[in-house]
C-alpha cells in the first residue's frame, strides 16, 4: 500500500514563475537583455582596470557557461554567480578585487528581483487551495538568480506564504534530479519523501528525480511541453486549475 500523501513540492521556473517572460519588460524598458546585460557589465567591470575588447569577454562567458552547464547536467551542481564569475576570469586571465567581483555578482543575481517575470496563469489560486490539505514546498535549481532573491521574488509576487520549505541547489549543495533536493524538502516539512507528490516541467529533473525515490510525479506542460510525449509522470497537468484535482485524485 502506498505512502498517504502528505506535501506537494514545486519546481520554480516554467512551472510556478514563467521563465524569461521579464524580457519583453526589460526590452520595452530599453533595457539589454539579461545574457547580454551580464556580459556587458563584467566587461565595463574590467575595462576600468584595463581595456579589453567585448567579443573576448562573450567568448569567455560562453566557455564558462558550456562548463556550467556540464556541472549542472552532468554532476548535478550549480555554481553560484560568484563562481561562474571566477570562471570567466579565468578563461580571461584576468582579476578582479573582491568587492567589485562581489558587486558584480549582487547586480547579476538581482536582475530578476529587481524587473520579476511573471507568474503562470492560475498558480496561486491553485496554491491556496493546495495549502488547505497538504504542506507545500518549492524544489528548484538556481541557475542565476539565488536562493535569497527567489524567495524575494516569490513574497513579490504575493505567493511565498504559502510554502513551508525551500530547496534551492545552491543551499542544498545539489540541483535536480540529486536526490538531496527532494530529502531536504522532506526534512523541512517533517514528512518522508514517499508522502510528496512533485511538480515540473522537466522529466529528466523533476520526474524521473522524484520517482527514483519512490515519490510520485506531476509533469506541468503549460510554459513547457517538450517532455510530454516522453515522460514516465504519474500524471500530466496542462493548467494549473486542474492541479488540485489532479493531486487529490493521486493522494487517494
Amino acid at each position: 500500500m502506498s505512502a498517504p500523501i502528505k506535501a506537494v513540492t514545486f519546481d520554480l521556473w516554467d512551472t510556478i514563475i514563467d521563465d524569461d517572460s521579464d524580457e519583453p519588460k526589460r526590452l520595452a524598458q530599453g533595457l539589454r537583455p539579461k545574457p547580454e546585460e551580464r556580459r556587458h557589465l563584467l566587461w565595463e567591470a574590467l575595462n576600468r582596470h584595463q581595456e579589453i575588447a567585448l567579443e573576448d569577454v562573450n567568448a569567455a562567458y560562453a566557455a564558462a557557461d558550456a562548463a556550467f552547464k556540464k556541472a549542472w547536467m552532468g554532476h548535478s551542481i550549480t555554481w553560484k554567480v560568484a563562481d561562474r564569475l571566477a570562471r570567466v576570469l579565468m578563461e580571461l586571465d584576468r582579476t578582479l578585487p573582491d568587492a567589485e567581483l562581489a558587486k558584480l555578482a549582487d547586480e547579476m543575481g538581482r536582475m530578476e528581483v529587481d524587473l520579476p517575470p511573471d507568474l503562470i496563469d492560475g498558480i496561486a489560486n491553485a496554491l491556496e487551495d493546495l495549502s488547505r490539505c497538504y504542506k507545500l514546498c518549492v524544489v528548484s535549481d538556481t541557475i542565476v538568480t539565488p536562493a535569497d532573491g527567489l524567495r524575494k521574488l516569490l513574497d513579490g509576487h504575493g505567493i511565498k506564504k504559502y510554502f513551508q520549505g525551500f530547496s534551492f541547489s545552491d543551499e542544498a549543495g545539489h540541483s535536480k534530479p540529486h536526490a538531496d533536493m527532494f530529502l531536504s524538502a522532506a526534512r523541512q516539512l517533517g514528512v518522508d519523501v514517499e508522502e510528496m507528490i512533485h511538480i515540473g516541467d522537466r522529466d529528466h529533473n523533476d520526474i524521473k528525480g522524484a520517482q527514483a525515490l519512490g515519490m510520485k510525479a506531476v509533469l506541468f506542460t503549460a510554459a513547457r511541453d517538450d517532455d510530454k510525449d516522453t515522460t514516465s509522470a504519474d500524471a500530466i497537468c496542462e493548467r494549473h486549475a486542474d492541479l488540485p484535482g489532479i493531486i487529490d485524485g493521486l493522494a487517494s
